[in-house]
């Protein structure tokens, strides 16, 4: 044979002998067992109570929770819109002689904004108020000729017609120098001036704008799908871009929806007090809409089901895990304590609040404290 067959050989013969040689040799006795494995007990303890300090327990945490009645508010985008915005025109044309209101000043109804120059105004009333004077004295005259059958009741007609003509023409002349002050038509604040001391103004020009902020507005608009769900008084909480958080009611409700978006418009007046706001800012308007039962449960203790359904585990008065699906209808944002708003659960129950993760729908565990309480 060659070298290298007797090599291989000598490896094959030394493989087969390290393959036989340990089942030949191993003893037929048993092999010990290690230490036997203990099961670890799930206990459920109350919230506020300490959990166990045995290695071999696992706690999780439970809490009685129970329905309560719960607002729920739907949200709207929006801001604020004042009461009411008028351009106040000029019914007389003429000379500004007076220097106008500033911007930003508050005015009370009545006020003045802008005076016009009397001009002939003054003795066009004077002329007028003389005309009906003699008119009225033409008329007194003739209804007394008429009395004695010295006139004719065409004539009294004719003179009672003038007689109304000078009255009205009295009237005009009136209103011609009542118009030459433009006044503050309700209480507000000075938003535009559009006018200096020295402007010609024409009739229907504008001397200024009125912002009337009592009450502020809330404006926004619902989609068809949910105007249903409010009415005209519902509360409202409106949180404004700047941080700033108003109350007020719902004062009015659309009829007629907008034909771009297909929604309905809502107006909400801001409470007393709460009026020093600006116009134009934006505004999330909670409103409130149905009120149900729900309970108030930790965000934490929501966990999801194998179908990836959102819900709670719960433990019945057997100590028996079992996994409700729930719907979140709101939150609360108590920093002291948050929490959410969630439907689906029935009554009172024993919501595992810290440790829902370790259990599973069906099991058993302990329970430490009384659930009766």
């Amino acid at each position: 044979m060659k070298k290298q067959q007797l090599v291989a050989l000598a490896i094959l013969a030394i493989v087969i002998a390290w393959m036989y040689i340990p089942r030949s040799g191993t003893s037929t006795a048993e092999v010990p067992e290690g230490p036997e494995t203990t099961s670890r007990v799930v206990e459920a303890v109350a919230v506020d109570q300490p959990a166990s300090e045995n290695p071999d327990v696992i706690s999780v945490r439970a809490e009685r929770i129970s329905p309560e009645a719960y607002i729920e508010q739907l949200m709207v985008r929006g801001r604020t819109q004042a009461f009411r915005h008028v351009q106040v025109r000029a019914e007389q044309a003429g000379r500004i002689v007076n220097d106008p209101v500033p911007r930003g000043t508050r005015v009370a109804a009545g006020d003045l904004l802008c005076e016009i120059a009397v001009d002939d105004r003054e003795v066009n009333l004077q002329e007028a108020t003389a005309r009906r004077e003699q008119a009225q004295f033409e008329y007194d005259a003739s209804v007394d000729l008429q009395r004695r059958d010295l006139q004719s009741d065409v004539v009294v007609a004719q003179l009672k017609a003038a007689l109304e003509s000078a009255k009205a023409a009295v009237t005009r002349a009136e209103i011609a120098l009542k118009n030459t002050r433009i006044i503050a038509p309700f209480d507000g604040i000075v938003e535009t001036r559009t006018m200096e001391m020295g402007d010609l103004l024409n009739i229907g020009d504008v001397c200024a704008s009125i912002l009337d902020d009592s009450p502020m507005l809330l404006v926004g608009l619902v989609p068809e799908q949910e105007i249903g769900r409010i009415e005209v008084g519902a509360g409202v909480i409106g949180n404004l871009l700047n941080g700033q958080s108003v109350t007020g009611r719902v004062s009015y409700l659309a009829t007629a929806a907008d034909t771009a978006s297909r929604s309905y418009r809502i107006e909400v007046e801001v409470d007393p007090g709460q009026e020093s706001l600006r116009e134009g800012i934006t505004t999330e308007i909670l409103v409130d809409a149905a009120e149900l039962m729900a309970h108030r449960i930790p965000s934490s203790s929501l966990t999801l089901d194998d179908n990836g359904e959102i819900g709670v585990k719960l433990i019945d008065s057997r100590g028996l895990v079992s996994f409700q699906n729930v719907a979140i209808v709101g939150d609360d944002t108590n920093q002291l304590n948050p929490g959410i708003w969630v439907t689906g659960l029935n009554g009172q129950v024993n919501l595992i609040t810290v440790g829902q993760e370790i259990v599973f729908p069906g099991q058993t565990v302990n329970a430490n404290f009384d659930w009766d309480q």
